[in-house]
C-alpha cells in the first residue's frame, strides 16, 4: 500500500495549463471527497477579488464544510500562505515542461474566448487579458512557472505528502497508483 493511499486532504499545485482542476476533479471523484477550486472562490463578479483576510477565510470556510476530505486546485500564496497545504496531508505539484503549459493555455484559453464561455460569477475572459500585457495570462503563467521552479522545491521538501509530477504519464501512473491502492 503507498502512503498517498490514505490522501483524504489533498492541495493540486502547479502554474496555468499545467492540468490542476482536470486532475483534482478526478481525484477528488477517486476518493469521494469534495472538490474545491480555489480559483472560483477567488474571482468575483467583474473579475473583482477579496483582500488576503476576507479569502483566507473563505477558504478555512471551505475547508471546514468538508471535515471527511477535500482535493483544492490552486495557488494563491500571495493571499493564502501556507494555509491549504499546511492542512493538507498530500501537495501534488503538476510541473509540466513550459512548452506543455503554454500550448495547453492556448488551446483552452482560446476555446473559452471564442465559444464565448462563462468560467466564475459571470467572468469570461477575452483576447485582451488572455494575451496581451504585463498582466495577461500568459506572461503570469511564464512568470509562475520560473518562480515555483524556484521556490518550491525548497517550500515543499519538508512535507512528508509531498508528490511531483512533471509529465503527463507521471499523472496517470499516480492516479493509477491510488486507484490500485483502493482497489
Amino acid at each position: 500500500m503507498s502512503r498517498y493511499a490514505a490522501a483524504r486532504r489533498v492541495a493540486v499545485k502547479g502554474a496555468s495549463g499545467s492540468g490542476k482542476t482536470t486532475l483534482a476533479a478526478e481525484l477528488a471523484r477517486r476518493l469521494g471527497v469534495a472538490h474545491i477550486e480555489l480559483d472560483g472562490l477567488h474571482h468575483g463578479p467583474n473579475w473583482s477579488e477579496p483582500t488576503a483576510e476576507q479569502f483566507r477565510a473563505i477558504v478555512q470556510g471551505a475547508m471546514d464544510d468538508h471535515p471527511d476530505g477535500w482535493v483544492i486546485d490552486g495557488n494563491y500564496e500571495r493571499k493564502l500562505d501556507r494555509l491549504v497545504t499546511d492542512a493538507a496531508d498530500t501537495v501534488v505539484w503538476l510541473d509540466m515542461s513550459l512548452a506543455l503549459l503554454l500550448g495547453r493555455l492556448w488551446r483552452r484559453t482560446s476555446s473559452r474566448i471564442r465559444q464565448h464561455v462563462e468560467l466564475w460569477n459571470g467572468n469570461r475572459e477575452s483576447w485582451s487579458t488572455a494575451f496581451w500585457g504585463r498582466d495577461s495570462l500568459f506572461a503570469w503563467t511564464v512568470r509562475a512557472f520560473f518562480r515555483h521552479r524556484r521556490e518550491w522545491p525548497q517550500r515543499f521538501a519538508c512535507h512528508p505528502g509531498f508528490v511531483r509530477l512533471r509529465t503527463p504519464a507521471e499523472v496517470r501512473c499516480w492516479l493509477d497508483e491510488l486507484a490500485h491502492d483502493e482497489g
